[in-house]
């Protein structure tokens, strides 16, 4: 799909290129560029010269993500883009992709791509596939607020009602340790972890994935659904009209408290409260089965070890050494042993109630 160097995934996406991909699918910006925060793909702020709205008193601000080769397809994209759009169809508050024109007058230039009955939302210039979208700010919601977490847990059902009505046919599915085993194999394949750090990360790793596929053979069969995926506080912003999620790249397959559990934090009985506060509000609009509630630490565990295998395997784009500088050290997989251990322990108390 594209020569560019795995090395260097993003070297040639320069300001000037992000610009004229978007004019390729036309949009063409005004020279304001901004590089948003981002590891795994590269997002960019951009101001456009004309209005998609004739009635708009100012020209319209995009941001522009750059997708990292190798890591979805374009049907697994196309089906977060087709997410969004049916979550904005629905009056859930979520950031859809613009309609895309095909890039012309690029050689590079190919048709955006599309799903059967989709609007063309996924364009590809010149080796990049990109999708566009409205920039639409908000802040940091305040969880420490129970009126705040009934309201996310009103939104997230509404999501959840969206969800359930079909699969994702391409994305993944979160319902048990197998991507978790596949990803500690590649470790240790790759000689990543220092020889010292070795035994004790991969015997802790091994019995934390038993346990964790002990709590999932306990509940039994899921109700799976599409998720958000990666739903904490950095992926909720929030405005006067409530909350909004900005990123559905991790969208998945998955049992609903995927996407609760990642908003709690503090000591137990705080996030008891949390959860409470979160289903009073998710209750409201669709019933929670709660036996969910013991998965939580499970899928606390396999994010655990997920996050060890994504540096990992991106260790050769220059931003991941500056981000994780202790990564290759002793101290941090000996860190990373302890905490797995904690997560075994905690997989074997009483999950938490609300």
């Amino acid at each position: 799909m594209t020569d560019h160097d795995p090395e260097q995934p993003y070297a040639g996406l320069t300001p000037h290129a992000v610009l004229d991909a978007l004019d390729a699918a036309g949009l063409r910006g005004d020279g304001r560029i901004l590089q948003l925060n981002s590891y795994e793909n590269r997002v960019f702020q951009v101001h456009l010269e004309e209005s998609l709205d004739p009635g708009a008193a100012q020209p319209p601000i995009v941001v522009a993500k750059f997708y990292r080769d190798g890591r979805w397809s374009d049907a697994q994209i196309l089906e977060e883009h087709h997410f969004a759009l049916e979550l904005a169809a629905a009056e859930v508050p979520a950031v859809p992709p613009l309609v895309l024109q095909p890039p012309v007058d690029l050689p590079a230039g190919q048709p955006v791509a599309t799903l059967t009955g989709q609007p063309p939302t996924l364009a590809r210039v010149g080796g990049w596939r990109f999708g566009v979208s409205p920039r639409c700010g908000g802040r940091a919601p305040e969880l420490d607020q129970p009126e705040t977490l009934e309201w996310i847990g009103r939104f997230l059902a509404r999501l959840h009602l969206v969800g359930r009505q079909r699969p994702f046919e391409h994305r993944l599915t979160l319902d048990g340790s197998r991507a978790a085993r596949a990803a500690v194999a590649w470790l240790i394949d790759g000689d990543v972890l220092p020889p010292d750090a070795l035994g004790g990360w991969h015997s802790a790793c091994l019995r934390a994935l038993d346990a964790v596929d002990t709590r999932f053979e306990r509940h039994g069969p899921l109700e799976l659904m599409r998720l958000h995926g990666d739903c904490h506080a950095g992926n909720l912003l929030w405005t006067g009209s409530g909350p909004h999620f900005v990123d559905l790249d991790d969208a998945v397959n998955g049992p609903a408290v995927q996407d609760l559990w990642m908003l709690l934090g503090g000591e137990r009985h705080e996030m008891q409260a949390q959860l409470g506060a979160l289903l009073d509000g998710y209750e409201t609009l669709r019933e929670f089965d709660r036996r969910e509630l013991a998965l939580i630490e499970p899928l606390r565990t396999l994010r655990l070890i997920g996050h060890s295998a994504w540096i990992a395997r991106r260790w050769a784009d220059p931003a991941f050494p500056i981000a994780f500088p202790s990564f290759e050290s002793p101290s941090y997989w000996a860190q990373q042993t302890m905490q797995l251990h904690e997560q075994i322990e905690a997989m074997q108390d009483e999950p938490l109630v609300a």
